[in-house]
């Protein structure tokens, strides 16, 4: 086929977009902002890579929440199967962990990308770097027979690029530094697409801690708790921060919680911080003679209550109360923290927001620019982390790659 393609974003949605397209003979380009490719991929794994989700699929969409049924329609043509046979065709074979999560054997993203840019540049996808798009996109209306044309930023100055369609895969707006900036959304939003405002996801939170807890706690982990709020209610851990709360916990639960904070102006997450116990043998057990113990001492010995579980204690137990062994064993199972705020949206591991699934059509095109499609993270969806948001964004560059593939063949 005699068709060019711009791909604008060089993470897993771009990249999945340009390999499908390149498979079918279209000459593919991918322009990227930064020096190399995928520096927000590398960095998810830093730590391990965690590709996908092994639990049952009805149960992997519904992670999805709102936008469940928009993302299902990606993931039945890839499924978390399907992510972890194409890994395999790169060469990286893959496990499930203890927690059901999926990693490649060697725990890193850098294999499989390399192997996988390797493949795409083998089938001729060209990829040019430190080329930033500055917002201009156009119909190419010069009789050249290209339908868009382009304008990039780059160290050489600005560089009109034209072609068959573009496609857009760009990321959200966290981690900035990494490439992911978001100024994309006023862009589309000044050429009317109807873009949601990005907003921080898998994100920390802020908690006004005092003085002496945020000094003598900053970093430390809260292990084997409980966190309720409204319909959550999931056991694990998290950090604490001088500026308040961070971890796998919090971000599971961070969709809700924010919500929470934009409507209502704050948020109080609940916390069990004794799972194993119940109120009333955790009562019994405090009712102990103390004897010439300290109340520290006493609630170590008894229940076990040390350290930074003691310190969230004494934050948020109403002094009159402290000394209660009825109340005190209460809010050992049912401690209020409240939030004050999320944190800022670069600091969130990803953001929701973004176009909305009304400014597409059903191969992801959007309506007010025809032959421009997006991907990825630039569009109106969030998932916890889990492998829950790589594995989207690969399905999205997939549909994204055969929605402009159904555009070339009728123009």
């Amino acid at each position: 086929m005699d068709k060019t393609v711009v791909i604008i974003g060089g993470g897993p949605a771009g990249l999945m977009a340009a390999e499908v397209l390149s498979q079918r003979g279209v000459k593919v380009d991918v322009y990227d902002s930064m020096s190399s490719l995928g520096r927000k991929f590398l960095l998810a794994g830093k730590s391990g890579l965690n590709l996908t989700h092994s639990e049952p699929f009805e149960k992997f969409v519904s992670r999805y929440g709102k936008r469940k049924e928009e993302v299902e329609k990606w993931l039945l043509d890839f499924t978390p199967d399907h992510l972890r046979e194409w890994a395999r065709g790169l060469g990286v074979e893959t496990f499930v962990g203890t927690s059901g999560r999926v990693f490649p054997m060697e725990m890193k993203a850098s294999p499989l990308l390399r192997k996988w840019l390797k493949r795409l540049d083998e089938a001729g996808v060209k990829f040019h770097l430190r080329h930033r798009w500055n917002g201009n996109l156009a119909a190419a209306e010069d009789g050249s027979g290209s339908r868009v044309k382009i304008d990039f930023e780059t160290p050489d100055g600005v560089k009109t690029v034209k072609a068959d369609a573009v496609a857009l895969a760009m990321g959200g707006g966290s981690w900035a530094r990494l490439g992911s900036d978001g100024a994309w959304t006023s862009w589309l939003s000044q050429a009317g697409v109807k873009v949601e405002a990005l907003k921080p996801s898998n994100c920390g939170f802020d908690v006004t801690w005092s003085t002496h807890f945020k000094e003598k706690f900053d970093g430390q982990p809260i292990k084997s708790v409980i966190l309720n709020f409204g319909s959550f209610h999931q056991q694990g851990e998290f950090i604490v921060t001088k500026e308040g709360v961070e971890g796998s916990l919090i971000y599971a639960a961070s969709a809700l919680m924010r919500d929470e904070i934009l409507s209502k102006g704050k948020a109080v997450m609940s916390l069990d911080l004794a799972p194993d116990k119940t109120e009333v043998q955790l009562f019994e057990k405090l009712s102990k003679p103390r004897g010439s113990r300290s109340m520290a001492s006493h609630l170590e010995k008894t229940v076990g209550m040390k350290g930074v579980k003691a310190g969230l204690l004494r934050e948020f137990v109403p002094k009159n109360e402290f000394e209660n062994m009825e109340r005190l064993a209460f809010y050992i199972k049912q401690l209020p923290v409240p939030l004050i705020a999320t944190r800022p949206l670069d600091e969130a591991i990803s953001s929701a927001g973004g176009v909305t699934f009304e400014s597409l059509d059903e191969n992801l095109m959007l309506k007010k620019l025809p032959g421009a499609f997006c991907a990825g993270e630039m569009l109106d969806w969030e998932a916890p982390t889990g492998g829950y948001l790589l594995t989207a964004c690969f399905a999205s560059g997939r549909v994204t790659g055969y929605g402009v593939m159904k555009w070339l063949e009728n123009i």
